[in-house]
């Protein structure tokens, strides 16, 4: 049985390799027909449904998972990832919640929850858990965009020019990017 299985999961990643999504789902289907609980034929059903279009039947696997996961914060980010890109945004915001709670480290945990409580206009929310991701990772640029961004968006530019400022140090296009959307310049603060 564990020498089928390990077969089974060499056959589906040469068909992921050769981009055989439908014949690599239905691999995956008949894994999970013999163990219907198996986390890497759920997880890799979640991504072959989602890559499919396929993102309501994703997202379904994803909660399944999650049940059966508990305390696995990748599986609650993914949960999270869809549930936000599908515009589920409360349910996003508590599958990012629940993923930095298990991993405080999972720093695109931080990022996918402040992109779901920008969306729902949770400003305040939104720079805690975006110092958090630029913290965890000061030297990627969007966590810092996005934060400047929400200074914009609560009327405080002296903030927003403090970013730029911070940016044109190691992201010079991604101020000037951000310049030229917010029309603030370095001269103000």
């Amino acid at each position: 049985m564990k020498l089928g299985r390990t077969f089974i999961r060499w056959q589906i990643r040469a068909l992921l390799v050769l981009n055989r999504r439908e014949q690599a789902l239905q691999a995956v289907d008949g894994m999970l027909a013999q163990a219907p609980d198996d986390v890497y034929g759920l997880s890799t059903r979640a991504h072959l449904l989602a890559a499919l279009g396929r993102k309501p039947e994703a997202l379904s696997v994803l909660q399944r998972l999650v049940r059966l996961c508990p305390d696995q914060a990748a599986h609650w980010f993914n949960l999270g990832f869809l549930s936000e890109e599908l515009g589920l945004l409360p349910a996003a915001e508590k599958a990012f919640r629940r993923a930095t709670d298990i991993d405080p480290k999972l720093d695109r945990g931080w990022y996918g929850l402040a992109l779901a409580l920008i969306r729902q206009r949770k400003f305040d929310d939104a720079i805690v858990a975006l110092r958090k991701n630029t913290e965890l990772q000061p030297m990627s640029p969007y966590g810092w965009y996005q934060l400047a961004r929400v200074h914009v968006d609560r009327q405080e530019p002296e903030e927003a020019v403090k970013i730029i400022r911070h940016l044109r140090g190691f992201e010079p296009k991604v101020a000037a990017q951000l310049e030229r959307e917010t029309g603030l310049g370095t001269s103000r603060a």
